[in-house]
């Protein structure tokens, strides 16, 4: 099942843990996702037994970290921007088709109705946000937050 598959009994157990850096809860992340997103240098000294959680605070500078602290990948490490910590106009906030916050701007007052789009492309299993998406989840989430936040400025 894909992560943006939604099935009635979704009781995926997510693991929580601290960052080391902010100590703010993450979230587990799948390897496949760590995996698909590393630059080689860092793909080659990860440690796939370990599991790994993400860090969604942009302050942080971590992305990635080990469940046993061991292990930290920073954004350098990845080969995309991270959304939420890279607060560039043409990062992805939905990685599979390339919804940047630049074009969720230049969407609104339009038809082009970016949410809509997207949950038609994810209900027809087009979605691979498990590999593309930093965070291993739906991206669907962050595009519904991100324009309500621009709406109401």
């Amino acid at each position: 099942m894909d992560c943006c598959t939604v099935s009635k009994n979704n009781t995926k157990e997510v693991a929580i843990t601290e960052c080391p850096s902010c100590n703010e809860e993450g979230k587990t992340v799948q390897l496949i996702t760590i995996k698909s997103l590393l630059i080689a240098s860092a793909l080659e000294i990860i440690e796939p037994e370990n599991s790994y959680v993400f860090c969604s605070n942009a302050a942080c500078s971590i992305v990635y970290f080990s469940g046993n602290h061991s292990q930290t990948f920073m954004e350098n490490d990845l080969k995309v921007p991270v959304y939420p910590k890279n607060q560039g106009a043409d990062v992805p906030v939905c990685y599979c088709f390339n919804w940047t916050r630049e074009r969720l701007i230049h969407s609104i007052g339009t038809n082009q109705g970016p949410s809509h789009q997207i949950k038609v492309h994810v209900q027809a299993g087009r979605c691979g946000c498990e590999v593309n998406n930093p965070q291993g989840t739906c991206c669907l989430g962050n595009v519904n937050a991100f324009l309500r936040s621009i709406k109401e400025v």
